[in-house]
């Protein structure tokens, strides 16, 4: 199941966009689409915290109270990964977008193809991330773990930790390897940053690049090593533009 959220505070809009919406969910049944409406960025956050959030949100801009980038800002620090696709009649926007980690920014009057390849490709790409997992070894026995959950794995002590979405924490067993090579299938993948020689932290969390942390959603800084923040910097980059360029392909 694929759980859509739509926001737009124009009642003619949430009809015209609902039902290009519900147009994609009829013509892909197989991802069993469920589409919720809102009518206000307060609304949409609301049923984010009571029912777990949702995989996609397409948000209005220009909003009143809160705007769709305050808004998205607001899903990220309550630990929404999922993608964001901005709605808006005016390009100037744009570049704010990218701090919410916005997947597509789409100009209205939508055109309902343009909105069906954004979501197709924003589907992709959750479904590719979604599948990759990492088999922890813990003391109540193997639990394979979404690398998409991890927002970071540090050493501590002789367990490596690996610090989940939502606040949790999850131990390994004791590690006989260097925290290089334990954290190998992590560092494999391209999300993933070694930024010390105790921790490796997921790309897509990082909010900012500091001179000697990483800070993360939620708040929660991850320590960098002297001399690495112009690379942390240009990984942080990369990433996102591998990303975005990757889901328009």
């Amino acid at each position: 199941m694929i759980k859509l959220a739509l926001c737009d505070d124009e009642a003619e809009q949430r009809v015209a966009i609902g039902g290009i919406l519900q147009e994609y969910a009829a013509a892909r049944p197989a991802l069993a689409v469920k589409l919720s409406v809102f009518s206000s960025g307060r609304e949409l956050l609301d049923a984010a915290e009571e029912g777990g959030g949702f995989d996609l949100c397409v948000l209005d801009i220009v909003m009143p109270e809160l705007s769709g980038i305050d808004l998205g800002l607001n899903l990220r620090k309550l630990g929404f990964n999922g993608a964001i696709i901005f709605l808006t009649v005016s390009p100037e926007y744009a570049v704010d977008s990218y701090a919410v980690r916005a997947f597509d920014y789409l100009m209205k009057p939508v055109e309902p193809e343009r909105l069906f390849t954004a979501l197709d490709q924003a589907v992709a790409v959750l479904e590719k991330r979604k599948a990759a997992c990492v088999a922890v070894r813990t003391r109540e026995g193997v639990r394979r773990v979404q690398l998409d959950e991890i927002l970071y794995a540090e050493l501590a002590g002789r367990v490596v930790r690996y610090h989940l979405a939502g606040g949790t924490a999850l131990d390994s067993v004791t590690v006989r390897k260097s925290f290089r090579e334990e954290c190998g299938p992590l560092l494999a993948d391209s999300r993933f940053f070694r930024c010390g020689a105790s921790f490796a932290v997921n790309l897509f969390y990082v909010t900012a690049v500091e001179r000697s942390s990483l800070q993360l959603d939620g708040g929660a800084r991850v320590p960098l090593s002297r001399g690495l923040a112009s690379q942390a910097r240009q990984r942080w980059s990369d990433y996102w533009l591998d990303a975005l360029e990757g889901g328009r392909q």
